[in-house]
């Protein structure tokens, strides 16, 4: 397809799965359970978190975090006992993310919320950066800390060319708004021209089809190489069109 073509397609089916109907399906519900900010981050970033394999069972597991929490996540974790954490510690959550990973989760975000009223300020994208690599990096070692811990792994690091695309993905429902219901946008300090879209088998597979990108690995360089793409769209909002990768993604249009 020409440029224009293809801008139109993308335009068209961003626009059919950008709908509230898309909430209902995907992990995205979970936070979509709450309304106070910090409530609507927490989840989100757990929900993100564990967000690979089949989408039921991601919303399953993270409906079992939420319920450890007692359904109020911000309240848990400022106010958690040792009990609680250790009775969290064997608990099964989600595939190779386990007890010992969520209550990590939750002591660093008591550290966090401590000294910072949203998650937003860990993730501005500083003047002269393009996209969210440094702020990524820098939001990680904060989390992290330098403690080794297993529960390291399930924080993505694009400096280390991983695609960090469930990161990408939380990033994309914080930052990103409009009047379609589906993202939050809730962190109004940070632009949402800074986003990607959230890179994996499928939205790699339908990029290459449609010949938005080159390379055959799924890693943060790819990312960067469809940002150029997608950006020359609308710059103004690149990741409208995950949707549209996403939807073409469900239906198997282009097979």
């Amino acid at each position: 397809m020409k440029f224009e073509e293809l801008k139109s397609f993308l335009d068209e089916k961003a626009d059919r799965y950008n709908t509230p109907d898309f909430i209902e399906n995907d992990p995205i519900q979970i936070p979509h359970r709450f309304s106070l900010q910090q409530d609507i981050e927490i989840a989100g970033f757990l929900a993100a978190t564990i967000s690979w394999g089949n989408r039921k069972s991601i919303i399953s597991s993270a409906e079992k975090m939420l319920s450890i929490m007692g359904n109020s996540p911000y309240d848990f974790v400022m106010n958690y006992s040792q009990k609680d954490l250790e009775d969290i510690q064997d608990k099964s959550i989600h595939r190779t993310f386990n007890g010992q990973d969520f209550a990590y989760f939750i002591r660093q975000f008591n550290r966090i919320y401590k000294g910072n009223e949203s998650l937003e300020s860990l993730f501005e994208v500083r003047e002269s950066e393009t996209n969210f690599l440094h702020a990524i990096e820098r939001f990680r070692n904060n989390f992290l800390e330098t403690e080794k811990h297993r529960s390291h792994k399930h924080i993505s690091s694009p400096g280390k060319n991983s695609s960090a695309k469930r990161i990408i993905m939380f990033l994309r429902w914080m930052v990103r708004k409009d009047k379609r219901g589906v993202d939050f946008g809730i962190w109004e300090k940070i632009d949402h021209k800074y986003l990607s879209i959230p890179l994996d088998v499928h939205t790699g597979n339908i990029s290459r089809k449609l010949g938005l990108i080159s390379r055959t690995q799924n890693d943060w360089k790819t990312v960067e190489e469809l940002d150029i793409a997608i950006r020359k769209f609308d710059e103004n909002d690149p990741a409208k069109y995950d949707f549209a990768l996403f939807g073409l993604g469900v239906t198997k249009e282009l097979l």
